[in-house]
C-alpha cells in the first residue's frame, strides 16, 4: 500500500468514528426535562343517564324530496 492510500483510509475511518459518536450522542440522550404545559385534558364530560325502557320504532324520513334548486350564482347564463 502506498502512503497516500493509508491517508485516505485514515480520513475515512476518522470521519466514520466522528459520525458514529455524533449519532450515539444524539440517539442516547435522555428525555427532555419535563413537559412545559403540564397535564393536558380534553375537556370532555361524561353524564350518566338511564337507558330508554322502550325501543322507538319511528323511521327516519328526509324532509326534502327531489333535487334541490341550484343557487343563483351556479345556474349559469340566462337564455
Amino acid at each position: 500500500m502506498k502512503v497516500k492510500d493509508i491517508k485516505v483510509f485514515a480520513v475515512v475511518g476518522a470521519s466514520a468514528a466522528v459520525t458514529a459518536g455524533a449519532l450515539g450522542v444524539a440517539l442516547l440522550q435522555g428525555p427532555a426535562s419535563g413537559s412545559v404545559a403540564g397535564d393536558m385534558e380534553t375537556g370532555a364530560t361524561i353524564t350518566q343517564s338511564a337507558a330508554p325502557s322502550t325501543i322507538s320504532e319511528e323511521s327516519a324520513a328526509p324532509q326534502i324530496t327531489g333535487p334541490a334548486p341550484l343557487p343563483t350564482e351556479e345556474q349559469g347564463l340566462p337564455g
